[in-house]
């Protein structure tokens, strides 16, 4: 038997059972390989310390200080009665700003003899407020002692790598295991094609992990990010372009609409006159579906851009062609509220086959899940046998039982929210492969786009139509000034006053299946830490009903409400039959009641930047101005209330996405939940790296246009097979 390449030995047999547990299940990481591969985030200088006055809220942090402070005290407390509870502060300073340690009980005798003032240290905790104060309850620590040989050794050098920690393992455990396995990084096979590393300069492969573990200097850290950046940004970029090559070898059915079709006379009754940029957009679509292999298009716009009629526009000259169009929604909400949207813009457009039809309709029909049987059954029959030109539906559109005469356009809504199987399934029931449209309402920067969606060719819809007006937004601070959290209440019921709605959206549904108050239900890391839970949709809706809007007609709506009951309340609020509704994020995408005018995001700062965005984009739909209150109760300091003062500062969907992307960690662009597998991207920024984003395109499809299967490049092959294991490689192939 061959023995294992030194890269892909567990990390069981190299660092023992325990810590290799630990390593898989909170950091993912299950080989060597994996390990070299778990890049420090920063560098500490052994004689200088942290920036404490900068520290983020609520994270798990790793600092270097200076003991400042130590005191001892006693307290009676339930288990220590008689006073002889023992707490323990310390304060520790790095000149700027100081951090308060707090150990409790018996943990206090250890640190109690070896923090004493003076003593520097590496301290690992979370971060958290107790009386207005920043502190780490009982930290890890591990002492810094200029005269220890061995901490000299484990550091090497003066930089200390801080590595991407847990709770459970903290960063100088894994720059300790990093040393045992750092020998193997001289096996590391090198994926850069040598003309290419030489022509750029870039140090090999087992040099640069070398450097990144154990740098001695800043160059060496500078060489070390330089040359992995390009790997990662250079292999993925090469998996997108053997994409796009055999996607081009697809044959596909032209669709060219005709010049007096059901497009024309769409377009003939029109109210009003498209945007420049729906002209554009349009055309571009329109080019793409004329050609004979799959047009793959990514179509991202503004919250309000007016994406639909584009991608109604698309389908109605699909339908002219002589083929059929599909529109996947991710929920029920969607589907029907697009239903309704469609059927409204076509008129008798859409009454194919009908009495009263115009001479080119075509039928609409939705599907879904909940249907019944008889509806069901007409819909799948109509589809069958082509008379139903446009399908708009949920996944139920997957099934097996689901026909198509002929499958020529598949347009799918917030593809975020799909998973890989389920867009496949679709694009699978044409006779050739159909085209696709994928649409998205949150704004994607350029280097992403060409990074998550590089297969795709992408549009961009970023003017508003006009009549839409400005949303103001305001974060409410609920915990420093209560009195705002009344007033935005205030604001509600004059908003109700004037003849308009509101909505109010809460992160939980607060039912006994998701309830961690209730026995049985699950404990949240909040509740865990003594946090209260999110605010939810059921105890929200009853506070306001009871109290600061009585009076006024308050609705609820949630994922776990039967479909019939959700479209009900939907149909009531759009009609303007309640004044309040309270509902969690279901209301997220694509929902239209111009009439709605104000919204309040209650714990705000549980949602991502995104996403706000997103729920924003739900008010100011009609002529009146919207207004969006972000409630919170978090600090003015932590991160959290800097990243709602964005969303506040400004209304532009892609700034917002550069600051939602620089605040998460890079992995979660490419996806992860989709693929199942962990993220490629460790080393590379996609916002700060867009030059070698797109010099890694441009020589990935050099190189696959002149060796498709790379049989010349079998390092290259190696890298591409680990890095985008075949989950992944079929998520890139499928996205």
């Amino acid at each position: 038997m061959d023995p294992v390449p030194a890269l892909e030995e567990p990390l069981k047999k190299v660092l023992g059972p325990a810590t290799a547990k630990v390593m898989a299940e909170h950091l993912g990481l299950h080989t060597v390989g994996d390990l070299l591969h778990h890049y420090p985030r920063r560098y500490e200088e052994r004689g200088q310390l942290t920036h404490l006055a900068d520290l983020p809220m609520d994270e798990h942090v790793t600092v270097v200080a200076q003991v400042a402070d130590a005191r001892l005290h006693t307290f009676a407390s339930s288990r220590a009665p008689r006073g002889k509870g023992q707490r323990l502060e310390v304060t520790i300073t790095d000149g700027s700003g100081r951090l308060q340690l707090v150990f409790f009980g018996a943990g206090v005798h250890k640190p109690h003899k070896e923090l004493l003032p003076g003593t520097r240290a590496m301290f690992a905790g979370k971060v958290s407020v107790f009386n207005r104060r920043l502190q780490l309850a009982h930290p890890a620590y591990e002492l810094l002692r200029g005269d220890s040989e061995e901490t000299v050794e484990t550091w090497a050098g003066s930089l200390i790598p801080i590595y991407p920690a847990t709770a459970k393992l903290e960063s100088w455990k894994i720059g300790k295991a990093l040393q045992t396995v750092l020998p193997g990084a001289q096996e590391a096979v090198d994926p850069l094609p040598e003309s290419l590393r030489a022509g750029r300069g870039l140090v090999a492969l087992p040099e640069a992990l070398l450097k990144i573990h154990r740098p001695h200097t800043q160059a060496d850290i500078e060489d070390a990010r330089a040359r992995l950046k390009w790997d990662e940004a250079f292999v993925l970029q090469v998996a997108l372009a053997r994409r796009r090559h055999a996607d081009a070898q697809l044959p596909a059915v032209a669709r060219r609409p005709k010049p007096d079709g059901l497009l024309a006379a769409f377009d003939d009754r029109l109210p009003f006159t498209l945007t420049e940029g729906q002209r554009k957009v349009s055309a571009e679509i329109f080019t793409g579906l004329a050609t004979e292999h799959p047009m793959h298009r990514l179509l991202q716009g503004e919250v309000g851009s007016g994406k639909t009629m584009v991608a109604l526009r698309a389908m109605l000259a699909v339908v002219d062609a002589g083929g059929q169009a599909a529109m996947l929604a991710p929920t029920e909400v969607l589907a029907q509220q697009h239903h309704r949207s469609v059927t409204e813009m076509m008129g008798e457009l859409a009454d194919g086959g009908m009495l009263g039809g115009a001479e080119d309709a075509t039928k609409v029909v939705l599907l879904t899940g909940s249907m019944g049987a008889a509806a069901r059954r007409h819909a799948l029959l109509d589809l069958a046998t082509g008379e139903a030109g446009i399908v708009i539906g949920t996944h139920a559109l997957i099934e097996d039982k689901v026909q198509f005469h002929d499958l020529g356009l598949v347009v799918v809504d917030e593809q975020h929210r799909f998973g890989v199987e389920q867009r496949d399934a679709l694009r699978g029931k044409g006779k050739q492969p159909p085209h696709l449209l994928v649409m998205t309402a949150t704004p994607i920067p350029r280097t992403v786009a060409m990074t998550v969606f590089g297969d795709l060719e992408t549009s961009v819809l970023d003017q508003l139509p006009a009549g839409r007006s400005p949303i103001a937004s305001h974060v409410v601070p609920a915990a420093d000034k209560p009195h705002f959290l009344a007033r935005a209440w205030e604001r509600v019921r004059e908003e109700v006053a004037k003849g308009h709605q509101a909505y109010v959206v809460c992160p939980r549904i607060g039912d006994e299946a998701d309830d961690p108050k209730k026995p049985g239900g699950k404990k949240s890391a909040e509740d865990e830490a003594g946090k209260r839970p999110p605010l939810a949709v059921l105890d929200i809706a009853e506070q306001l009903a009871r109290g600061p809007l009585r009076g006024l007609r308050v609705e609820v709506l949630h994922g776990r409400m039967q479909p019939d009951d959700k479209d009900a309340v939907m149909r009531r609020f759009a009609a303007g039959e309640a004044d309040v509704l309270v509902a969690t994020t279901v209301i997220e995408v694509g929902v239209n009641v111009p009439n709605a005018t104000a919204m309040v995001i209650m714990d705000a700062d549980r949602f991502g930047v995104s996403q706000l965005h997103q729920l924003r984009g739900r008010v100011g739909r009609g002529s009146a101005p919207g207004l969006c209150l972000l409630v919170t109760e978090m600090p003015e300091a932590s991160a959290a209330r800097q990243r709602l003062n964005a969303v506040a500062s400004t209304l532009d969907g892609f700034e917002l996405s550069r600051i939602d992307l620089e605040q998460r960690r890079e992995g979660d662009v490419l996806g992860q939940a989709q693929s199942g597998t962990r993220s490629s991207l460790r080393m590379l920024a996609v916002i700060d790296d867009e030059e070698i984003i797109a010099e890694a395109r441009e020589e990935a499809t050099r190189v696959v246009a002149d060796d498709p299967e790379l049989t010349r490049l079998p390092a290259l092959r190696t890298a591409l097979d680990a890095l985008l294991d075949e989950e992944r490689e079929q998520y890139l192939e499928k996205g």
